[in-house]
């Protein structure tokens, strides 16, 4: 997988980039989820490409939970952040912790960042293999190519009395693959303001053959329309 500013230089101003996202709510939903579909009996949780962690804070108090990323800096935020979990770097495309969970999400769309249908289906039967029976997963899927929109401009803001950072970029895509060349301003006190240009490259998977990988797995497999964003919807498995 490809390594991104955002994920190593810019690590430590993620939780304000992304501060508009509602992290308890969302962690809120996945507990739902968790309680209508997991059989097994136990409360061991995986998040695969937790990132900082936001969605484990308001989840480490029900699970006993691993945050797995291959983002050495993202897991120096989540570490610092999140006290009462532990955090493994792990690469979801080759992941092998040697043990079972009763739950594994894969959220915010870090499922895209798999490139070929050849590593989806590799990482889907890594899933699996680390669900014990009766087990969960929740996978939040990137955009379909029939949602994504080419050509669109969008920005993300935050500013407060210390920091202010802009992230813009035109969406374009390249066959199944959308990317998003991010632009970055960053202004913090008593500094100069930096520029950072940051590629970001998002596989379009259709949800069929994300279906078949996770069905070939050994899952039993449905996606939901209504998700924690809109567009995405959630992809559940259980073994």
């Amino acid at each position: 997988m490809q390594k991104q500013i955002l994920y190593t230089d810019l690590a430590r101003y993620y939780d304000l980039i992304y501060s508009w996202k509602d992290y308890q709510k969302e962690a809120a939903a996945i507990r739902r989820l968790i309680a209508k579909y997991k059989r097994s009996k136990g409360n061991d949780l995986l998040e695969v490409a937790c990132g900082t962690g936001k969605h484990i804070l308001y989840l480490k108090d029900d699970f006993h939970v691993l945050g797995a990323d291959i983002s050495a800096g993202m897991l120096a935020v989540a570490r610092q952040k999140v006290k009462g979990a532990r955090f493994q770097q792990a690469d979801m495309v080759t992941l092998n912790l040697g043990r079972e969970f009763d739950v594994i999400t894969c959220l915010f769309s870090s499922i895209g960042y798999v490139k070929t249908a050849a590593d989806l289906k590799r990482t889907l039967q890594n899933f699996a293999r680390h669900l014990k029976k009766g087990g969960v997963v929740i996978i939040e899927p990137w955009l379909t190519k029939e949602i994504f929109k080419i050509g669109l401009p969008h920005m993300t803001t935050y500013g407060d009395d210390h920091i202010k950072i802009a992230r813009l970029d035109v969406s374009k895509a390249r066959g199944n693959v959308s990317i998003l060349d991010m632009h970055y301003l960053v202004a913090e006190k008593d500094k100069t303001v930096r520029h950072f240009v940051d590629r970001h490259e998002l596989t379009m998977f259709e949800p069929q053959q994300i279906l078949r990988f996770m069905r070939q797995a050994g899952l039993r497999a449905k996606f939901i329309r209504n998700g924690l964003m809109k567009g995405r919807g959630l992809y559940i498995g259980v073994r």
